[in-house]
């Protein structure tokens, strides 16, 4: 439809959401074709993430498989139409994810015991920097990174996550058993 006008593309997105709703494929295999580019560009406009906006992308076009028959041409375009569902759909995984990460935070404030604080007291009492890095480097090298990053470089676990390229789950799980395995070569005495 490149290059056709606006009245023809229009009908022509119409015909297929019609087909579509009929279950078509190749119907919808076009429709696909003539608007996933628009569709994706304004959803990676509003999540920022591409592997993010690539899935939300296929969330929409199975809406529009799913729920073509409601289209109505008398209520707006075709494009616009399916821009709307995929904005729609990014907006719920923004907070979605906005939702998640207000729930963990939450989690983790009420039930995150650190011990990065019995490390660094004993630490500061000790005021041995070498035994520290010493038993910094008993660490597995992904124990090492992540500890380094969050206590030394101030990072959140989340800004860690994204530098090593880990999911945030992993990056927690490092960084706990790398201060379990600092508190022991310290001589930490762990209180439970």
């Amino acid at each position: 439809m490149t290059g056709v006008g606006r009245e023809t593309g229009n009908a022509a997105l119409t015909a297929l959401l019609a087909r579509i709703a009929d279950g078509d494929r190749s119907a919808f295999s076009d429709f696909y074709s003539e608007t996933s580019p628009r569709v994706y560009g304004m959803v990676l406009r509003v999540l920022r993430d591409p592997g993010y906006s690539e899935e939300t992308t296929q969330e929409v076009y199975l809406q529009v498989w799913n729920t073509a028959e409601k289209f109505d041409p008398l209520q707006g375009s075709p494009l616009s139409w399916v821009i709307t569902l995929a904005h729609r759909r990014a907006v719920d995984r923004v907070r979605s994810e906005q939702s998640g990460n207000d729930r963990e935070a939450a989690y983790g404030a009420a039930t995150w015991y650190s011990p990065f604080d019995s490390v660094s007291e004993e630490v500061d009492r000790r005021d041995d920097s070498s035994q520290v890095t010493d038993c910094l480097g008993t660490l597995s090298e992904v124990q090492q990174k992540s500890v380094v990053l969050a206590y030394y470089g101030g990072l959140t676990y989340r800004e860690v996550a994204d530098r090593l390229s880990v999911a945030l789950p992993t990056v927690k799980s490092r960084i706990r058993d790398g201060l379990i395995r600092l508190k022991t070569c310290l001589g930490v005495q762990f209180r439970g």
